[in-house]
């Protein structure tokens, strides 16, 4: 189980480097590790996560899972299907075996048991389990489903284990799914929805919300010059803004909030300096946010990083440097049909930019105030300190009829990836590889339908989106595109469709889709994409709804 026969290339592309990989810590190396960290005043809490993650434990204990495998240890990033079965009682002896041993190696008053990303896939199918719902009378209800019951049956079980051994249990917040084990600890990591809940039933809680705390995303949207990343869009500044005390708590509530946590998955770290370089100074910023009462102010603690950054450099730290650059923000106004450019610097160095792609210096034009841009423009900024020139700040916008008009969404967006809603679609900037970065809008299960207020009769004839695609991540192409046109925005009539073939491959790709027809007259126009409602069998998640992400609208 400690050992695979390679590693996928990239973000799931299918292609794998076939270079083994194995290694597992030994009991004294774990407490070395331990005692390392105790004398500097830090306790390790292990996770052993289960149900799911558990590929490594099937590999080597086959009988474990529903099928009996034969089981492989994954070579790719993901979410398996294959969990540990729920109805067999070897499995709890396993647990109980596997928890023992943690418990005697880590001497932390909390141990993390996971509970995150299990699907029920082979246990709605397995006899055993099936059987052992019966047995249980498990029933489905406003709390969950009678599988998410049984994995509350197992999350029970390793808790009153650890209790039975005097320690308390952590999960992930999927562990609220079918009811919750008493004195759980919940990580409330799938935003703080979860971890608002646990707070009102009594639990204690570690917030710890992928949109503000995952280090592992990107921390510029120049992803081309940095090294590769899951994905995302978390800037220092981000960081900085969580409040982990959500203001609809009462203060009994809020009281069961009792810290933060920042994640660094390590799927793309392949060395330690990489680790640094996500953690700082973001770290720096969440720790202000843990550990300050004093009102946030991120230009002051801007303003205290140069000292931080000392230290580091007398460290040999290796850390970003993202914070000193330029930062922009481009915001449509809709009344002027307009894109506003608001540049700013921490600590409010002179600003030079440019509108038509060229290098910014001194000579180019200074930044004074917000800049009205309406027409297709790439901007380019950079500040200029005595200590030397930053990093080039690029983006840009793109007109057309639709830009900055509004937007109906017929069927409501996933709940995490709403971005700006509507108005995504049409703010004139085309989002960059990676659709967890705010500049997609991603909907499961549902079309996702647009309509598109042109607010005056236009003559329209040709409409363009782009979706971003990455297979592994369970995000497909469209499998249907269709444009609808109106004059009051109630009676649309067809005027072009057009189908695409199901993926027959892995893909991480931004695909362009246009559909021209003979012009016609329209104040709205409805376009409408199918995503694909069953995944391939090629894929791990054969049968099942996929993601589509749509970055912009245009239509000319």
């Amino acid at each position: 189980g400690s050992k695979r026969g390679g590693t996928v290339i990239g973000h799931n592309s299918g292609q794998y480097d076939s270079i083994p990989v194995e290694g597992f810590y030994t009991q004294d190396e774990a407490r070395d590790i331990i005692k390392y960290a105790a004398d500097r005043h830090i306790t390790v809490i292990p996770e052993i996560d289960l149900p799911g993650h558990m590929l490594g434990a099937l590999k080597a204990y086959p009988y474990l899972g529903c099928t009996g495998g034969p089981y492989e240890v994954w070579q790719q990033w993901g979410v398996s299907d294959d969990v540990l079965c729920a109805g067999n009682d070897s499995t709890y002896k396993f647990i109980d075996d596997v928890l023992a041993e943690v418990v005697d190696i880590f001497p932390s008053e909390y141990i993390h048991v996971g509970g995150d990303e299990c699907p029920k896939t082979r246990w709605a199918a397995c006899p055993k389990c099936q059987a052992k719902i019966r047995e249980l009378g498990l029933k489905a209800d406003s709390h969950g489903t009678k599988e998410e019951k049984l994995q509350s049956h197992v999350i029970h079980h390793a808790s009153d284990f650890l209790a039975s051994k005097g320690r308390k249990m952590i999960g992930w917040d999927e562990i609220l799914e079918g009811g919750l084990a008493p004195g759980a600890v919940v990580m409330s990591w799938r935003g703080e929805e979860g971890g608002k809940e646990a707070a009102r039933r009594g639990h204690d809680v570690i917030m710890t919300p992928n949109s503000y705390l995952y280090f592992d995303y990107y921390q510029t949207l120049d992803r081309e010059n940095e090294p590769i990343a899951i994905g995302g869009y978390l800037p220092v500044e981000r960081v900085y803004s969580y409040e982990p005390l959500p203001a609809d708590l009462t203060p009994e509530e809020a009281a069961h909030i009792k810290g933060v946590q920042a994640n660094l998955w390590t799927e793309y770290i392949p060395t330690f300096a990489q680790a640094q370089y996500m953690e700082l100074p973001r770290m720096a910023a969440l720790a202000e946010v843990q550990w300050s009462k004093a009102p946030k102010d991120y230009k002051a603690f801007a303003g205290r990083m140069p000292q931080m950054i000392a230290h580091y450099d007398a460290n040999g730290y290796n850390y970003a440097r993202h914070m000193f650059n330029v930062a922009g923000t481009l915001t449509p106004d809709s009344i002027s049909h307009a894109i506003m450019l608001e540049l700013s610097t921490v600590d409010n160095a002179p600003i030079y930019y440019t509108l038509d792609g060229s290098e910014p210096t001194e000579a180019s034009m200074l930044y004074e105030q917000p800049v009205k841009l309406d027409k297709t423009s790439t901007v380019k900024a950079v500040t200029i300190r005595k200590s030397g020139r930053s990093n080039v700040y690029v983006d840009s916008v793109s007109f057309n009829l639709a830009t900055t008009h509004p937007v109906k969404l017929v069927n409501e967006l996933h709940p995490r990836y709403k971005a700006k809603g509507g108005m995504t679609l049409t703010d004139g900037k085309f989002g960059t590889s990676g659709y967890g970065n705010g500049d997609w809008v991603g909907i499961v299960g549902k079309d996702l339908v647009a309509e598109v207020n042109l607010e005056d009769e236009q003559t329209v004839k040709d409409v363009t989106v782009r979706t971003c695609v990455a297979t592994g991540d369970w995000v497909f192409d469209a499998r249907r595109m269709t444009v609808e046109v109106s004059a009051d925005g109630k009676t649309f009539t067809k005027v072009a469709s057009e189908d695409y073939p199901r993926m027959d491959k892995g893909a991480n790709a931004i695909v362009t889709h246009s559909l021209a027809f003979d012009p016609v007259k329209a104040r709205y126009v409805r376009v409408s994409l199918q995503p694909e409602n069953s995944m391939p069998d090629w894929h791990p998640g054969k049968g099942k709804p996929a993601f589509i992400f749509v970055d912009e609208i245009e239509i000319n």
